[in-house]
């Protein structure tokens, strides 16, 4: 065992959002069973709304949609999910952080809610996962929002070595607690500074938190460890969902030259420029995401009528 996960009482006692976070036992890929933290929040006023399903990059967690869900719930029935071995969310068998792996188990995680998502967006290797479940056609939604989308290939992870040495500092009980050790120790912080964000002091808390634990570490290692994105890139072409990407023209993380890249890779795809804005663009600035994401979902038949401004305040 590589450590204790997250304490839901302790560590989660001030989550954001916590009033909407349920836990659910699910089937799935070689793990018999995954208990998964996941939140939902829905409209106030309405018996019925669309579903939209947001997910994080990797090493983050449900909280990195802290402000942009709640605007967002005023028209969705949004779903947040921590990722497997992240945060909350149990950590699987090493094999069970891949990308197909994480696709069948988010497949099977929202027939256990019964939501049909009507829009998804991801963010990082988040939209990574949702690209992978459109094209397995486990999902089917009006279009796919990527925010700051990790889909091109990155350097080093076509060579096999790459793979045998992040799955060795996974196998590794010691490397996950070093990696918790320096991110207590300052390297949290570091990390946040390079993605060209200026994220505030919540945040950073919950970043910090996240980062200091060791079995959160392993799941973020082992998600990296069984990441397949040269095929995914091969068969993104094919991806019949309409794709916007919105992402940060501050971006240090994944620069601008891949969204364009990607843009192109992808036919009838749409992207965005965020000036300014770094590679944790949504929760810089939540309201003009939430104003982007409702347009779309209005452009693309999920829903009615015209944006009201109402729905993108903070409350």
């Amino acid at each position: 065992m590589i450590a204790e996960r997250l304490d839901w009482q302790r560590q989660g006692h001030d989550w954001p959002n916590r009033a909407a976070s349920r836990f659910l036992d699910v089937p799935y890929p070689g793990a018999g069973r995954l208990r998964w933290h996941v939140q939902v929040l829905a409209p106030k006023r309405r018996k019925r709304a669309p579903g939209l399903l947001l997910l994080h990059g990797t090493g983050a967690s449900s909280h990195s949609f802290r402000d942009l869900a709640p605007l967002l719930a005023e028209r969705f029935t949004v779903i947040v999910p921590d990722l497997p071995g992240h945060a909350f969310s149990a950590l699987p068998p090493l094999r069970g952080l891949s990308l197909g792996a994480m696709a069948r188990g988010l497949t099977a995680l929202l027939a256990e809610l019964e939501v049909a998502p009507a829009l998804v967006a991801g963010h990082s290797a988040g939209a990574a996962v949702l690209a992978r479940m459109c094209l397995a056609g486990q999902i089917a939604p009006a279009a796919l929002i990527g925010l700051n989308a990790a889909l091109v290939p990155y350097p080093g992870s076509g060579n096999p070595l790459f793979g045998t040495a992040m799955k060795i500092a996974v196998w590794n009980p010691v490397a996950p607690r070093l990696f918790a050790a320096r991110a207590a120790a300052g390297m949290a912080d570091k990390i946040l500074d390079a993605t060209g964000s200026r994220i505030d002091g919540p945040g950073r808390t919950f970043y910090r938190r996240i980062a200091g634990n060791a079995a959160h570490c392993a799941g973020a290692l082992g998600m990296m460890a069984g990441w397949e994105l040269q095929a995914l890139w091969r068969e993104l072409p094919k991806l019949a969902t309409p794709l916007v990407l919105l992402t940060g023209g501050a971006d240090r993380a994944i620069p601008t030259h891949h969204a364009r890249q990607a843009h192109e890779h992808v036919p009838g795809s749409e992207l965005r420029i965020l000036p300014g804005l770094g590679h944790l663009a949504h929760e810089e600035a939540p309201e003009p995401h939430a104003e982007a994401i409702l347009e779309i979902a209005r452009r693309h038949g999920t829903l009615p009528g015209k944006l009201d401004k109402s729905t993108v305040k903070s409350t």
